[in-house]
Protein backbone atom coordinates (compact mmCIF):
# COMPACT_ATOMS: atom_id res chain seq x y z
CA UNK A 1 0.00 0.00 0.00
CA UNK A 2 2.90 2.42 0.62
CA UNK A 3 3.96 1.67 -2.21
CA UNK A 4 0.92 2.09 -4.43
CA UNK A 5 0.78 5.19 -2.15
CA UNK A 6 4.34 6.75 -3.16
CA UNK A 7 3.76 6.01 -6.71
CA UNK A 8 0.54 7.88 -6.73
CA UNK A 9 1.81 11.08 -4.88
CA UNK A 10 4.46 10.80 -7.60
CA UNK A 11 2.21 10.62 -10.46
CA UNK A 12 -0.01 13.42 -8.98
CA UNK A 13 3.24 15.50 -9.01
CA UNK A 14 4.20 15.13 -12.27
CA UNK A 15 0.62 15.75 -13.41
CA UNK A 16 0.75 18.88 -11.43
CA UNK A 17 4.42 19.60 -12.83
CA UNK A 18 2.88 19.04 -16.22
CA UNK A 19 -0.66 20.97 -15.72
CA UNK A 20 1.33 24.14 -14.29
CA UNK A 21 5.05 24.08 -16.29
CA UNK A 22 3.71 23.57 -20.00
CA UNK A 23 1.57 26.28 -20.39
CA UNK A 24 4.37 28.49 -19.13
CA UNK A 25 6.66 27.00 -21.27
CA UNK A 26 4.50 27.43 -24.75
CA UNK A 27 3.99 30.36 -23.21
CA UNK A 28 7.18 31.42 -22.95
CA UNK A 29 8.13 30.02 -26.64
CA UNK A 30 5.64 31.91 -28.37
CA UNK A 31 6.70 35.08 -26.44
CA UNK A 32 10.11 34.65 -27.91
CA UNK A 33 9.12 33.80 -31.50
CA UNK A 34 6.84 37.03 -31.24
CA UNK A 35 9.94 39.24 -30.12
CA UNK A 36 11.86 37.46 -32.94
CA UNK A 37 9.61 38.14 -35.50
CA UNK A 38 9.29 41.65 -34.11
CA UNK A 39 13.22 42.23 -34.35
CA UNK A 40 13.51 40.81 -37.82
CA UNK A 41 10.68 43.02 -39.11
CA UNK A 42 12.33 46.13 -37.95
CA UNK A 43 15.69 45.19 -39.11
CA UNK A 44 13.88 44.34 -42.42
CA UNK A 45 12.15 47.94 -42.04
CA UNK A 46 15.18 49.47 -41.49
CA UNK A 47 17.00 48.08 -44.65
CA UNK A 48 14.40 48.91 -46.85
CA UNK A 49 14.50 52.35 -45.99
CA UNK A 50 18.26 52.44 -45.90
CA UNK A 51 18.63 51.00 -49.64
CA UNK A 52 15.42 53.21 -50.84
CA UNK A 53 16.20 55.33 -53.63
CA UNK A 54 14.89 59.24 -52.83
CA UNK A 55 12.45 60.55 -55.54
CA UNK A 56 14.41 62.55 -58.61
CA UNK A 57 12.22 66.01 -57.68
CA UNK A 58 13.60 65.78 -53.99
CA UNK A 59 16.81 64.76 -55.61
CA UNK A 60 16.97 67.55 -57.54
CA UNK A 61 15.80 70.82 -55.10
CA UNK A 62 18.37 68.74 -52.85
CA UNK A 63 20.67 69.63 -55.52
CA UNK A 64 19.75 72.55 -56.36
CA UNK A 65 19.79 74.46 -52.91
CA UNK A 66 22.84 72.63 -52.27
CA UNK A 67 24.37 74.46 -55.90
CA UNK A 68 23.10 78.16 -54.92
CA UNK A 69 24.29 77.84 -51.06
CA UNK A 70 27.65 77.11 -52.69
CA UNK A 71 27.29 80.05 -55.50
CA UNK A 72 26.06 82.31 -52.75
CA UNK A 73 29.34 81.32 -50.53
CA UNK A 74 31.90 81.26 -53.49
CA UNK A 75 30.27 84.73 -54.56
CA UNK A 76 30.86 86.46 -50.95
CA UNK A 77 34.35 84.64 -51.14
CA UNK A 78 34.72 86.75 -54.49
CA UNK A 79 33.89 89.59 -53.10
CA UNK A 80 35.89 89.63 -49.64
CA UNK A 81 38.88 88.80 -52.21
CA UNK A 82 37.91 91.76 -54.41
CA UNK A 83 37.44 94.25 -51.18
CA UNK A 84 40.60 92.94 -49.19
CA UNK A 85 42.55 93.76 -53.16
CA UNK A 86 41.37 96.99 -53.69
CA UNK A 87 42.38 97.42 -49.94
CA UNK A 88 45.60 96.11 -50.21
CA UNK A 89 45.72 98.41 -53.83
CA UNK A 90 44.82 101.44 -51.77
CA UNK A 91 47.18 101.08 -49.10
CA UNK A 92 49.83 100.40 -51.20
CA UNK A 93 49.15 103.65 -53.87
CA UNK A 94 49.00 105.85 -50.34
CA UNK A 95 52.42 103.96 -49.08
CA UNK A 96 54.14 104.85 -52.68
CA UNK A 97 52.51 108.53 -52.57
CA UNK A 98 53.59 109.10 -49.05
CA UNK A 99 57.16 107.61 -50.19
CA UNK A 100 57.14 110.50 -52.69
CA UNK A 101 56.22 113.00 -51.17
CA UNK A 102 59.01 112.04 -48.40
CA UNK A 103 61.02 111.87 -51.19
CA UNK A 104 60.54 114.90 -52.85
CA UNK A 105 60.66 116.78 -49.92
CA UNK A 106 63.95 115.33 -49.13
CA UNK A 107 65.11 116.64 -52.10
CA UNK A 108 63.64 119.80 -52.11
CA UNK A 109 65.24 120.31 -48.91
CA UNK A 110 69.01 118.88 -50.09
CA UNK A 111 68.38 120.96 -52.68
CA UNK A 112 67.92 124.08 -50.74
CA UNK A 113 70.98 123.32 -48.33
CA UNK A 114 73.01 123.11 -51.29
CA UNK A 115 71.52 126.68 -53.11
CA UNK A 116 72.25 127.75 -49.59
CA UNK A 117 75.73 126.63 -49.51
CA UNK A 118 76.79 127.70 -53.19
CA UNK A 119 75.09 131.29 -52.03
CA UNK A 120 77.37 131.45 -48.51
CA UNK A 121 80.09 130.30 -50.55
CA UNK A 122 79.50 132.62 -53.50
CA UNK A 123 78.45 136.02 -51.39
CA UNK A 124 81.59 138.27 -50.18
CA UNK A 125 81.25 139.13 -47.00
CA UNK A 126 82.17 142.87 -45.69
CA UNK A 127 85.80 143.05 -44.73
CA UNK A 128 84.68 145.92 -41.88
CA UNK A 129 82.67 143.19 -40.28
CA UNK A 130 85.33 140.74 -40.40
CA UNK A 131 87.77 143.65 -39.21
CA UNK A 132 86.08 144.40 -35.97
CA UNK A 133 84.40 140.78 -35.07
CA UNK A 134 88.07 139.64 -34.11
CA UNK A 135 88.85 142.68 -31.58
CA UNK A 136 84.97 142.48 -30.16
CA UNK A 137 86.12 138.37 -29.60
CA UNK A 138 89.50 139.51 -27.98
CA UNK A 139 87.87 142.18 -25.68
CA UNK A 140 85.48 139.90 -24.40
CA UNK A 141 87.61 137.34 -23.39
CA UNK A 142 89.93 139.89 -21.71
CA UNK A 143 86.77 140.77 -19.92
CA UNK A 144 85.44 137.28 -18.98
CA UNK A 145 89.37 136.39 -18.20
CA UNK A 146 89.36 139.84 -15.91
CA UNK A 147 86.00 139.14 -13.82
CA UNK A 148 87.07 135.19 -13.37
CA UNK A 149 90.29 136.21 -11.58
CA UNK A 150 87.90 138.89 -9.65
CA UNK A 151 85.55 136.21 -8.76
CA UNK A 152 88.79 133.90 -7.86
CA UNK A 153 89.90 136.62 -5.55
CA UNK A 154 86.74 137.26 -3.71
CA UNK A 155 86.38 133.61 -3.32
CA UNK A 156 89.55 133.45 -1.92
CA UNK A 157 89.40 136.49 0.53
CA UNK A 158 85.66 134.90 1.45
CA UNK A 159 87.51 131.81 2.18
CA UNK A 160 90.80 133.19 4.18
CA UNK A 161 87.86 135.13 6.30
CA UNK A 162 85.65 132.10 6.71
CA UNK A 163 88.72 130.06 8.65
CA UNK A 164 89.13 132.71 10.52
CA UNK A 165 86.23 133.89 12.08
CA UNK A 166 82.75 132.12 10.62
CA UNK A 167 80.92 135.22 9.77
CA UNK A 168 78.07 136.21 7.33
CA UNK A 169 79.88 138.54 5.24
CA UNK A 170 82.65 136.06 5.06
CA UNK A 171 79.84 133.67 3.46
CA UNK A 172 78.57 136.39 1.59
CA UNK A 173 81.80 137.00 -0.14
CA UNK A 174 82.60 133.29 -0.87
CA UNK A 175 78.78 132.45 -2.45
CA UNK A 176 79.57 136.31 -4.62
CA UNK A 177 83.16 134.90 -5.69
CA UNK A 178 81.93 131.56 -6.50
CA UNK A 179 79.31 132.58 -8.89
CA UNK A 180 81.71 135.27 -10.39
CA UNK A 181 83.19 132.69 -11.11
CA UNK A 182 81.09 130.03 -12.57
CA UNK A 183 79.65 133.29 -15.12
CA UNK A 184 83.31 133.95 -16.31
CA UNK A 185 83.84 130.45 -16.49
CA UNK A 186 80.79 129.81 -18.91
CA UNK A 187 81.47 133.10 -20.43
CA UNK A 188 85.22 132.09 -21.64
CA UNK A 189 84.08 128.63 -22.86
CA UNK A 190 81.42 129.96 -25.03
CA UNK A 191 83.91 132.17 -26.48
CA UNK A 192 85.74 129.34 -26.86
CA UNK A 193 83.55 127.52 -29.10
CA UNK A 194 82.86 131.00 -31.10
CA UNK A 195 84.82 130.43 -34.23
CA UNK A 196 86.66 133.96 -36.61
CA UNK A 197 85.19 133.18 -39.85
CA UNK A 198 88.20 133.08 -42.13
CA UNK A 199 88.70 135.51 -44.51
CA UNK A 200 86.34 134.52 -47.62
CA UNK A 201 87.54 134.48 -51.33
CA UNK A 202 85.61 134.89 -54.24
CA UNK A 203 85.42 132.94 -56.14
CA UNK A 204 84.88 132.34 -59.68
CA UNK A 205 81.78 131.12 -60.54
CA UNK A 206 82.14 127.82 -63.10
CA UNK A 207 80.05 128.16 -66.47
CA UNK A 208 78.43 124.55 -66.41
CA UNK A 209 76.94 123.78 -69.65
CA UNK A 210 73.67 122.06 -68.92
CA UNK A 211 72.70 119.24 -71.02
CA UNK A 212 71.16 119.35 -74.37
CA UNK A 213 67.45 118.13 -74.08
CA UNK A 214 65.73 117.96 -77.16
CA UNK A 215 62.50 118.99 -77.74
CA UNK A 216 59.92 116.77 -78.79
CA UNK A 217 57.09 118.34 -81.07
CA UNK A 218 53.86 116.73 -80.72
CA UNK A 219 52.95 115.27 -84.15
CA UNK A 220 49.79 116.34 -85.79
CA UNK A 221 47.39 113.53 -85.87
CA UNK A 222 46.48 112.00 -88.97
CA UNK A 223 42.36 112.76 -89.76
CA UNK A 224 41.31 109.36 -90.87
CA UNK A 225 38.07 110.03 -93.62
CA UNK A 226 36.17 107.18 -93.11
CA UNK A 227 36.65 103.44 -93.32
CA UNK A 228 39.02 102.44 -96.22
CA UNK A 229 38.76 99.06 -97.70
CA UNK A 230 41.59 97.14 -97.86
CA UNK A 231 42.23 95.90 -101.76
CA UNK A 232 41.37 91.92 -101.74
CA UNK A 233 44.62 89.62 -102.56
CA UNK A 234 44.25 88.18 -106.21
CA UNK A 235 42.92 84.86 -106.95
CA UNK A 236 45.85 82.06 -107.55
CA UNK A 237 44.06 80.92 -110.26
CA UNK A 238 45.27 83.81 -112.26
CA UNK A 239 48.59 84.09 -111.22
CA UNK A 240 51.06 82.43 -113.25
CA UNK A 241 53.80 79.46 -111.78
CA UNK A 242 51.18 78.65 -108.79
CA UNK A 243 49.78 75.46 -108.17
CA UNK A 244 46.07 76.38 -108.38
CA UNK A 245 46.40 77.82 -111.68
CA UNK A 246 48.61 74.42 -112.61
CA UNK A 247 45.24 72.69 -111.74
CA UNK A 248 42.77 74.81 -113.70
CA UNK A 249 44.73 74.73 -117.06
CA UNK A 250 45.02 71.06 -116.62
CA UNK A 251 41.19 70.65 -115.67
CA UNK A 252 40.29 73.55 -118.71
CA UNK A 253 42.84 71.07 -120.91
CA UNK A 254 40.47 68.17 -119.38
CA UNK A 255 37.50 69.86 -120.44
CA UNK A 256 38.97 71.20 -123.78
CA UNK A 257 39.78 67.64 -124.26
CA UNK A 258 36.49 65.55 -123.44
CA UNK A 259 34.85 68.64 -125.56
CA UNK A 260 36.92 67.82 -128.59
CA UNK A 261 36.12 63.86 -128.44
CA UNK A 262 32.61 64.28 -128.12
CA UNK A 263 32.79 66.88 -131.32
CA UNK A 264 34.92 64.24 -133.42
CA UNK A 265 32.32 61.32 -132.37
CA UNK A 266 29.28 63.75 -133.21
CA UNK A 267 30.73 64.79 -136.80
CA UNK A 268 32.08 61.16 -136.87
CA UNK A 269 28.35 59.81 -136.40
CA UNK A 270 27.34 62.39 -138.99
CA UNK A 271 29.52 60.65 -141.94
CA UNK A 272 28.06 57.40 -141.09
CA UNK A 273 24.68 58.63 -141.33
CA UNK A 274 25.36 60.72 -144.76
CA UNK A 275 27.24 57.67 -146.57
CA UNK A 276 25.20 55.77 -148.65
CA UNK A 277 24.71 52.30 -147.60
CA UNK A 278 25.68 49.92 -150.76
CA UNK A 279 22.94 47.93 -151.83
CA UNK A 280 23.66 44.13 -152.03
CA UNK A 281 20.21 43.20 -153.77
CA UNK A 282 21.00 41.67 -157.10
CA UNK A 283 20.44 44.16 -160.06
CA UNK A 284 17.06 43.50 -161.58
CA UNK A 285 16.18 43.87 -165.35
CA UNK A 286 15.60 47.28 -165.61
CA UNK A 287 11.88 47.94 -166.88
CA UNK A 288 11.88 49.73 -170.26
CA UNK A 289 12.13 53.37 -169.99
CA UNK A 290 9.12 55.33 -170.81
CA UNK A 291 9.52 57.49 -173.33
CA UNK A 292 10.87 60.56 -172.37
CA UNK A 293 8.02 63.35 -173.04
CA UNK A 294 8.44 66.81 -173.73
CA UNK A 295 8.27 68.16 -170.38
CA UNK A 296 10.35 66.74 -167.53
CA UNK A 297 8.73 65.73 -163.88
CA UNK A 298 9.63 68.01 -161.30
CA UNK A 299 11.87 66.78 -158.05
CA UNK A 300 10.01 66.81 -155.06
CA UNK A 301 11.03 68.90 -152.24
CA UNK A 302 11.35 66.02 -149.71
CA UNK A 303 14.01 64.63 -151.58
CA UNK A 304 16.85 65.96 -149.65
CA UNK A 305 15.55 65.45 -146.13
CA UNK A 306 18.08 63.93 -144.20
CA UNK A 307 21.18 64.67 -146.39
CA UNK A 308 23.86 66.49 -143.98
CA UNK A 309 26.92 68.32 -145.78
CA UNK A 310 30.65 67.95 -144.73
CA UNK A 311 30.90 69.12 -140.82
CA UNK A 312 33.19 71.90 -140.38
CA UNK A 313 35.32 71.33 -137.47
CA UNK A 314 36.38 74.19 -135.46
CA UNK A 315 40.14 72.66 -134.83
CA UNK A 316 42.04 71.56 -137.13
CA UNK A 317 44.77 70.21 -135.39
CA UNK A 318 44.44 69.10 -131.69
CA UNK A 319 47.92 68.94 -130.99
CA UNK A 320 48.21 72.06 -132.02
CA UNK A 321 45.64 73.27 -129.84
CA UNK A 322 47.13 71.18 -126.73
CA UNK A 323 50.06 73.10 -127.24
CA UNK A 324 49.37 76.51 -127.55
CA UNK A 325 47.07 75.87 -124.40
CA UNK A 326 50.70 74.56 -122.53
CA UNK A 327 52.48 77.69 -123.72
CA UNK A 328 49.54 79.94 -122.46
CA UNK A 329 49.72 78.09 -119.09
Amino acid sequence: MSVIGGGLLVAVAAALWLAYLMPVWLRRRQYLATERNAVRLQQTLRILAETAETPEPVVLDVTARQVASQQRVLHERERAARLSAQASERLAIAERRNAQADADAAAEVAAEAERASRRDAVEPRPAAAQKTSRPALRRRRARCSLTFLAGLVIAIVGGAMLAFSASVAAVVFASVGGIVMLVAFGGLVVLARRRVPAPVVQAEQDVVAEAFEPVELDEAEAVHEGWVPQPLPRPLTLSRGTIAATAMASIEAAAELQRLAQEAERAKRIEEIATPMPSIAPAASAPAEPEQTGASEPLSPYAGMGVIGSPQRRFDDLDAVLRRRRQAG
